[in-house]
């Protein structure tokens, strides 16, 4: 089965606190809400400390197209992502020595932020040395699912072809859609939560000879996935395109659907496996908001510590979308993990949908 190399995830240029962000956001919306300071305390009940976005704060308070905004997420995606595949291919934490981008025998290029035809990957080829022969799968429109399902899909080329070395590279440039001229509350709430993220990740085949690449001890290997997709709930989130750009879709019956839906998912996803949920050690969960990880331990029984490492992401960046679940796993990858003990990958995103991953430490 493949395993997982190595992961990296890239600096955004500006950082702001949570605070300041709640102020600029009071700044905006202040006027349009009667019930502004009740509405804001989403930016402190998320738990949320700090956000990376592209631009300064300076360049949302000015209108822009959408075309302005496209061309924007091109060139940070293609700036970042580029960045994202270099790290991440001489990431010295978890490799001996730097993998050639010639090795590279394919690459899923996961976002839901920006259109760009040819798309982000191809445009990075023509930056890096990568062999022409590559090939691309890029993905759109998963939303936060996206970097799990990205995963995935790698999982099973690598499982089609066991010598090669493949790629998951995600860039989510959230804050580009940022409407300052919507005053719905979906687009408050959003404001609250969304950042912008870039995260790449090594898959290889089971025949790749792992110790010659390997720093670590001991690294994931994927056993299994599952993707579902709940019927009639196309309104639960995702993109309403109109001509100023994205504006955000969130229902505010996520955290409830979560609740009732997971559990029973994640049961039949085990029990094809032959895995009990008692065996999960480790949850690399999708950070989607705090009261989605509420959600996930409510339904799941599990315990603030199973949580903790996708708490800690979310605090530190938010929720990047698709970019994630790949920030997750790079911090479970730089823990001491014992050999046998398994995860279990989580991302739930339009559709209504999610995508699931069973892992295996193993030297």
């Amino acid at each position: 089965m493949p395993y997982i190399l190595s992961t990296s995830h890239i600096q955004l240029p500006y950082l702001f606190a949570q605070e300041k962000l709640m102020e600029f956001s009071r700044e905006i919306f202040g006027s349009s809400f009667k019930d502004i300071d009740r509405l804001l305390r989403a930016f402190k009940n998320g738990q949320v400390d700090t956000r990376y976005f592209i631009k300064d704060l300076d360049w949302f308070k000015q209108d822009h197209t959408f075309e302005e905004r496209n061309n924007a997420f091109i060139e940070g995606a293609v700036t970042y992502g580029t960045k994202a595949i270099q790290s991440c291919l001489s990431n010295g934490t978890f490799l001996k020595q730097e993998v050639a981008l010639q090795d590279i025998e394919a690459i899923f290029f996961v976002t839901s932020s920006g259109i760009a035809t040819p798309t982000i990957d191809a445009r990075i080829m023509n930056i890096l040395p990568l062999s022409t022969h590559t090939k691309r799968i890029p993905m759109w429109g998963l939303g936060c699912a996206g970097g799990a399902s990205g995963l995935s899909r790698a999982f099973e080329y690598c499982k089609a072809f066991p010598k090669a070395k493949v790629l998951v590279l995600s860039v989510e440039l959230c804050s580009l859609s940022f409407q300052r001229n919507d005053r719905s509350k979906s687009n408050l709430i959003g404001s609250s939560l969304f950042s912008d993220g870039a995260a790449c990740t090594l898959i290889c085949g089971d025949k790749v000879t792992r110790k010659n690449i390997s720093q670590v001890k001991r690294v994931p290997k994927i056993l299994s996935t599952q993707s579902t997709l709940m019927p009639d709930s196309l309104d639960v989130m995702g993109w309403d395109v109109k001509n100023e750009g994205l504006h955000v879709i969130f229902s505010k019956d996520i955290p409830t659907i979560i609740s009732n839906w997971l559990k029973p998912n994640v049961e039949i996803f085990l029990d094809k496996n032959d895995i009990k949920q008692i065996d999960i050690h480790h949850f690399i969960a999708h950070p989607g908001g705090k009261k989605v990880i509420d959600a996930y331990c409510e339904s799941l029984g599990f315990n603030e510590e199973m949580v903790r490492i996708s708490m800690d992401v979310l605090r530190e960046y938010g929720n990047m979308s698709s970019a994630t679940i790949l920030y997750v796993l790079e911090k479970f990858m730089e823990q001491d993990i014992s050999e046998g003990e398994y995860g279990l990958a989580a991302a739930l995103g339009p559709g209504f949908s999610s995508e699931l991953l069973l892992m295996r430490w193993e030297e």
